[in-house]
């Protein structure tokens, strides 16, 4: 891999031709206040499309259908709600639609600034118009509906219809504040200065938008179009995730997005405070942040991610209050005060854990099943490379953690990978090798359509007995290799939801290994200087770019279809929604020939069985019922997308559900069974009665039954 890379940097240096003095395709400079691209920008915009067209497992033409793409894409990140840009605005950038492609490969951004600045243009007018509408006179007695989800909307089609579209936004946001305080005169004050504040807040912080981040958001619309996991980032970004990469911060423990103006948890950390307090769950929204344990609360509705999680972040041991809308439940439900101290998050420390659970079998009898839970696929890469004896790596902690469970004298094993995003493609094959003699694990197609089959070469097993591997749609990637090679196998048997469909391979490469030669002395005299970047950021930034495909040892792709486990449970999460499949641009399911390998068990028939057992099973859980009637409630919530602004109406519907959702409460705490049910969140993996472990348990245990027959 490293030699092609190589073979193609040379070959861009020496066909790279300097865009910094080419004629854009608009005028900037007739635009007040218009953010404009840097030559070093144009530049890497056109050595990030050489990349694509060249070294990309997608090779991609740059022609009309990709220029539509991120047409559509730029369009959709700066206003997917449809809350600012007019129609007017959408029929100006047509023109564009076509073009831009062949743009990027010249390195004229002009365009896609332009769009971004009549973006921020209808941005700022939005808000100096809610600002107007604070003080206006608002009846909370008329039954008339807010759209908070535009989407499926029409355009604007005038400033008459965007004003009174914010109108309704102002007194939705007034309303939401009453419902959560009181109505006197002085509470009502209170309440129109917070908003009033809200506003300020966002248009002082969209004043502060720089090209730099323009140009984030123009190239991630560009990169998106490619495939869900080809990134760039620019300097300020990079800096930031290798940052990340480094695997410790002091914060809460969770990865956070942004979605309808609304910072929302996308991810646990495993051992982080939220983790441990099992205070957030995916898909909570963050709506207010205080400081210690008396500090005043920050609206952050609307405000930049970066903003947003600084205030979230901070020292270790310092308190964060945080005010979040729950997961599921609509824009104006009542808000819960979540307290947290925070810690040093270390990534690192996610190592494999075990535990030992009893289960009676359907045949009265009690097995012993070692549980051990794996976060992530991990290696110390630098302890390996330097021969250190006793580096740290998943294989090596398993290893020792089913030694202990076969001195304990366990009955079966799971392998609990919910969650697990995936890490070290090595590691997941040296981990599938514990449960298979030596054999091909996985498959792995190049850009040269070259196929390398990936096997265990150790012989022997370090656990033969029954086992079972739990996964979810958040499974990815190395999960899904392992798990995939367990099933083919026949080795052990696959519970709980479809998993992720993350089939391609990445690798980041610093933008200064690609920036040719020409360009870079039309750049120097611009990276001689101040070029503003924070200490330590790289110049021009980096890109993660996929460069191949992982197939199962039966030749089927992982991508965009995952692995389907043998007893499927409900999930809450949705592959419309979630995963692979949900990307418009994700590289297709396909298959390759099938390596030569041996199954080690053919299960189907014993699969049948505990199927039944299980189905008879979930005919008498009142916890499985819970669980269909949340599937079924999170659907209607999603598909709903406006509000009543009457006051009576929306107090009565916050109240049902609160009354709802305390009579549910109630009933899960009388079987000890947390929520949600599905195993929804990472935080469901911990202390306490996790329904879908539970029920696999007992599935293992008639798993241990059958064999032993």
């Amino acid at each position: 891999m490293e030699n092609m890379l190589k073979k193609v940097f040379f070959a861009l240096f020496v066909v790279a031709i300097a865009a910094c003095g080419s004629k854009p395709r608009v005028s900037l400079d007739a635009e007040t206040g218009a953010l404009k691209p840097t030559a070093q920008h144009a530049v890497i915009a056109k050595d990030v499309v050489g990349l694509f067209e060249s070294i990309s497992y997608k090779k991609v033409p740059f022609g009309d259908s990709i220029s539509s793409l991120i047409f559509d894409n730029l369009i959709e990140a700066v206003d997917q709600g449809k809350n600012y840009l007019m129609q007017s605005d959408i029929d100006e950038f047509e023109q564009y639609r076509n073009t831009l492609g062949e743009d990027f490969r010249n390195g004229d951004l002009s365009a896609a600034y332009h769009m971004f600045n009549v973006y921020m243009k209808r941005y700022l007018d939005r808000l100096d118009y809610a600002l107007t509408q604070v003080d206006a006179a608002h009846d909370f007695s008329v039954d008339e509906r807010y759209v908070y989800n535009r989407e499926k909307e029409s355009w604007f089609a005038s400033e008459t219809e965007a004003n009174d579209q914010w109108r309704k936004r102002v007194k939705y946001d007034l309303l939401n504040l009453r419902l959560s305080g009181s109505t006197t005169d002085s509470a009502t004050a209170k309440q129109k200065e917070t908003l009033t504040n809200r506003y300020k807040n966002l248009i002082s912080m969209a004043k502060k938008t720089d090209n730099n981040e323009a140009f984030q958001v123009i190239m991630t619309a560009l990169t998106d179009a490619i495939d869900p996991h080809t990134s760039y980032f620019n300097p300020y970004f990079a800096q930031r995730f290798n940052e990340d990469m480094a695997n410790t911060f002091e914060g809460i423990g969770a990865r956070l997005s942004m979605e309808n103006e609304m910072v929302k948890v996308a991810d646990i950390i495993v051992g982080g405070p939220v983790y441990k307090a099992k205070a957030l769950q995916i898909d909570d929204r963050i709506i207010g942040v205080a400081q210690g344990k008396d500090g005043e609360f920050e609206d952050i509705i609307g405000w930049k991610l970066d903003h947003a999680v600084s205030k979230i972040k901070g020292p270790k041991g310092t308190v964060v209050r945080l005010k979040i809308i729950p997961a599921g439940e609509e824009p104006t439900a009542e808000p819960k005060i979540v307290s947290l101290t925070r810690d040093r998050v270390v990534i690192e420390d996610e190592s494999a854990k075990r535990e030992i659970k009893e289960v009676i079998g359907d045949d009265g009898k009690t097995y012993r099943v070692g549980i051990i839970s794996l976060p992530k696929f991990y290696i110390d890469f630098e302890a390996y490379r330097k021969n250190d004896p006793n580096y740290k790596s998943t294989t090596r902690d398993v290893r020792l953690l089913l030694d202990s469970l076969k001195q304990e004298n366990v009955d079966a094993v799971v392998m609990d990978l919910r969650f697990n995003g995936g890490g070290s493609l090595q590691e997941s094959i040296e981990l599938t090798g514990l449960f298979i003699d030596k054999g091909p694990v996985v498959q792995v197609r190049d850009t040269r359509n070259q196929i390398e089959v990936n096997s265990d070469r150790e012989e022997g097993v370090a656990w033969d007995g029954p086992l079972g591997v739990i996964i979810n749609r958040f499974s990815a990637s190395a999960s899904e290799i392992f798990a995939a090679a367990i099933q083919d196998y026949g080795r052990g048997i696959v519970l709980g939801s479809q998993s992720y469909g993350k089939g391609t391979v990445q690798s980041a490469i610093d933008m200064s290994r690609v920036i040719s030669p020409t360009d870079r002395l039309l750049l120097k005299a611009q990276a001689d200087g101040d070029d503003g970047l924070p200490a330590g950021a790289p110049q021009f930034g980096q890109i993660n770019i996929t460069l191949a495909k992982f197939y199962r040892i039966t030749g089927s792709s992982t991508q965009h279809r995952g692995v389907e486990p043998d007893l499927t449970f409900p999930s809450l999460y949705s592959a419309e929604k979630y995963g692979e499949s949900s990307e418009p641009s994700a590289l297709p399911w396909d298959q390759i020939n099938a390596a030569d390998f041996a199954p080690v068990a053919d299960l189907k028939s014993v699969i049948a069985q505990l199927a039944k057992k299980h189905q008879v099973r979930m005919d008498s859980s009142q916890a499985y019922k819970f669980l269909l009637e949340d599937i079924d409630t999170m659907q209607k919530q999603e598909s709903e997308t406006s509000v009543t602004l009457q006051e009576d109406k929306l107090k009565k519907e916050r109240e049902d559900n609160r009354l709802k959702n305390k009579s549910r409460s109630d009933a899960l705490q009388q079987m000890k069974i947390d929520l949600p049910l599905g195993g929804g969140t990472a935080t469901d993996v911990d202390e306490g009665l996790d329904f879908i472990q539970e029920e696999s348990l007992s599935v293992m245990a008639d798993f241990v039954g059958l064999m032993k027959k």
